[in-house]
């Protein structure tokens, strides 16, 4: 039983601790946040504390592990602080805005010793997993193209937007990860386009809401990413893995899989209302690995170097929006 602390009471702190609660190997001690109100509240709802101060979550004798899902500006000081406490940490992308200072952590934190890992969560889809058994068993040959969607069903807000990082940071980030964690390939240079269609004013933040980017990989396979902050329609994310032998696709999510036919027209389910609709289960997944991690005493994946490696595509990717030309990825 590994006993476990979560920093951040929000939103996707919420999700974090629901999945806590509902893991059998996870004693779910307490909730801190910086709204004390808010922490209490989660807390009592799942049976936790809520703590009167950070210390207390990084105290080896109290705590086994942290699930960092604070305010982005401060993933880097909580896992500093779990490394020098000598507690496990689960945190939530990015590590850093910074991409230098998110390097630096890494570095720090892997000097300590401490079993950590991001949570990039959809690497735990159950098609995305099959896709990546299927291309890794050499089932379609040498990967040669990748074709992604991520298209969200509407805008965030503009106070969100402001402190996102951006559409590739933020948004594409998860595919740049996928991409190259499905093929195995590392990726080498980025080129993307973009434009502010849905809301004109996301353009007065350097930011935008619509875009297309094209990633080289270190075998030369191209990988394609649409991003869109509003379809219209519902949550919409797919991916095509085409090889020199052949095919693999993770199809479109419909909300249900029941269709109704009459004279000249079928009626199925539309898609998911929104991004969390669909990936819902991939966190309790994602925190199963790495509790099995803790329990096994094995590095966990994806790591912290896997969140660095999707992080420099898309600081490249953000660069090629300003400059217009294809970046390197450092």
């Amino acid at each position: 039983m590994q006993r476990f602390a979560l920093i951040g009471a929000g939103f996707i702190g919420a999700v974090h601790a629901q999945s806590l609660a509902a893991n059998p190997d996870v004693d779910f001690r307490f909730v801190y946040d910086v709204d004390r109100a808010r922490a209490e509240k989660l807390a009592a709802s799942h049976g936790a504390a809520a703590a009167s101060s950070l210390e207390q979550l990084f105290d080896a004798s109290e705590v086994d592990a942290v699930l960092i899902a604070s305010s982005t500006n401060k993933h880097a000081d909580h896992l500093r602080l779990a490394a020098d406490a000598g507690v496990a940490a689960l945190c939530e992308k990015p590590i850093d805005l910074d991409l230098e200072r998110a390097r630096e952590t890494v570095e720090y934190v892997e000097e300590s010793g401490i079993i950590a890992m991001v949570d990039f969560n959809r690497r735990f889809d159950r098609d995305y997993a099959e896709l990546k058994r299927t291309v890794d068993a050499g089932e379609i040959g040498t990967v040669e193209l990748l074709q992604l969607s991520s298209r969200g069903p509407s805008m965030p807000p503009l106070e969100y937007i402001a402190v996102s990082g951006g559409q590739m940071r933020d948004q594409t980030v998860h595919f740049f990860d996928l991409a190259t964690w499905i093929t195995g390939l590392d990726a080498v240079a980025v080129y993307a386009a973009g434009s502010a269609l849905a809301e004109p004013r996301v353009a007065e933040y350097g930011d935008v809401d619509t875009s297309i980017a094209t990633v080289r990989l270190a075998n030369g396979a191209l990988v394609q990413i649409d991003s869109i902050r509003r379809s219209g329609y519902g949550y919409d994310e797919r991916i095509e893995v085409f090889g020199s032998e052949g095919l693999v696709e993770a199809k479109r999510h419909p909300a249900g899989q029941v269709a109704r036919y009459g004279k000249g027209v079928v009626v199925g389910s539309g898609m998911h209302a929104g991004w969390f609709e669909r990936v819902q289960p991939t966190y309790a997944a994602a925190l199963a690995e790495f509790v099995a991690a803790l329990e096994g005493g094995h590095a966990p994946s994806p790591s912290l170097r896997d969140a660095l490696r999707a992080q420099a595509i898309a600081e490249a990717a953000t660069r090629s929006l300003a400059s217009g030309r294809e970046e390197p990825v450092e």
